[in-house]
């Protein structure tokens, strides 16, 4: 991964989504260890401050938990509390960004409806 510094988001947001996608992605496991603030400056060039902000963050949403003097640890549902967040806010956020958009072009909701069923087919690869 490759930190965009010129984002809106803060790096250590970054960091945190980046923590998330590969809990999302199986490459951080329940229980597993996952990089220290210390690890994750070196790797992408940042303050440990900065790598702990992302960090923490997770651990506030209870994505991580802390064993004293061993580190921070996927939580046993950080799948579902990552799943469950994104869907609340970046999911229904670009929906409602795609509603108003629509609503500019003078695309009917059922217009719209079909437009994403048509994408969701082709995504499962049953074409047109």
């Amino acid at each position: 991964m490759v930190l965009n510094p010129d984002s809106m988001k803060p790096i250590y947001v970054q960091i945190a989504e980046w923590i998330e996608t590969e809990i999302l992605d199986g490459n951080l496991d329940t229980g597993q260890k996952v990089f220290s603030q210390y690890q994750l400056a070196e790797m992408f060039n940042i303050n440990p401050a900065t790598a702990a902000k992302g960090i923490n963050l997770l651990a506030d949403e209870e994505i991580l938990y802390k064993k004293r003097g061993l580190g921070m640890f996927v939580a046993p549902e950080a799948r579902s509390i990552i799943l469950e967040n994104r869907k609340n806010t970046k999911l229904n956020g670009m929906v409602a960004d795609l509603v108003k958009e629509a609503g500019h072009l003078m695309v009917e909701e059922e217009e719209l409806v079909a437009m994403i069923r048509e994408v969701c087919r082709k995504e499962k690869g049953e074409g047109s």
